[in-house]
């Protein structure tokens, strides 16, 4: 797949996106529209009725500051996944929010984990490694902008806000940088030159040959007779016709 094939713009980079935030954004309005809590239904660390959550505490949010914060990057991330890796896009959200929340649920502290957060530090870390493994400048430039972003949330992986599930944070950071690894197919490949070939060699390149050893311009006699060749000019006379004197 050539690299055009990979930056390309689609109603899906904009509509998944917004169709999954919309769905976060139902859930939390029939909870409070309804008096509804659905907080019991997130991931439950050690007990078999707490995987249920590892498929639906994405959706589930405790208030509208908890919600709006987990929206906005869930946006901003899932809109560059389906633009700069559309290929893969939904295996890294699918087994993204499968795997973070199995993980949070072997690690976590007794208690409900609820929120897209886990999901968000997948995307975080994903973005960030693949970019730099890539080697890819689009894809690193990307990378720089999510640090500068969204660097500081790293933070959150650490037991330092009490009631925030940093083990969900965790466990996002490690599936995304797993992921970096394992998603190497479909991926926009950096542009090799010519030069980068190890099999190159300098004196068979017909470019370097009009130079000398000091990096002077040699005009080769082919490249002069071409020139010669472009500029002659025939002329051609033919003699008047004595009929119309």
């Amino acid at each position: 797949m050539k690299a055009q094939h990979h930056f390309k713009f689609s109603t899906g980079v904009i509509a998944y996106p917004i169709l999954f935030v919309l769905v976060i954004w139902l859930v939390f309005w029939f909870e409070v529209r309804f008096g509804y809590n659905f907080s019991r239904y997130g991931i439950y660390p050690q007990t078999f009725k707490g995987l249920r959550g590892v498929l639906l505490s994405p959706f589930i949010h405790g208030d509208i500051q908890h919600i709006y914060h987990n929206t906005v990057p869930l946006f901003v991330l899932t809109t560059a996944l389906f633009y700069f890796y559309r290929a893969i896009a939904w295996k890294v959200l699918f087994w993204g929010i499968v795997l973070s929340g199995l993980l949070t649920w072997i690690i976590g502290r007794p208690s409900f984990h609820i929120g897209a957060s886990g999901l968000i530090y997948v995307l975080i870390s994903f973005t960030f490694f693949k970019g730099i493994l890539a080697k890819h400048f689009r894809l690193i430039a990307l990378s720089l902008l999510v640090v500068f972003l969204y660097g500081s949330m790293v933070w959150y992986t650490l037991p330092i806000k009490e009631g925030m599930s940093w083990e969900g944070h965790l466990s996002g950071l490690i599936v995304g940088l797993v992921f970096a690894f394992l998603f190497r197919k479909a991926i926009a490949k950096p542009k090799k030159y010519i030069w980068e070939d190890p099999h190159y060699n300098e004196d068979d390149d017909p470019f370097l040959k009009h130079f000398d050893a000091d990096g002077n311009f040699i005009a080769s006699s082919e490249s002069e007779a071409d020139q010669s060749e472009a500029y002659r000019i025939n002329y051609i006379y033919k003699k008047e016709d004595d009929t119309k004197k």
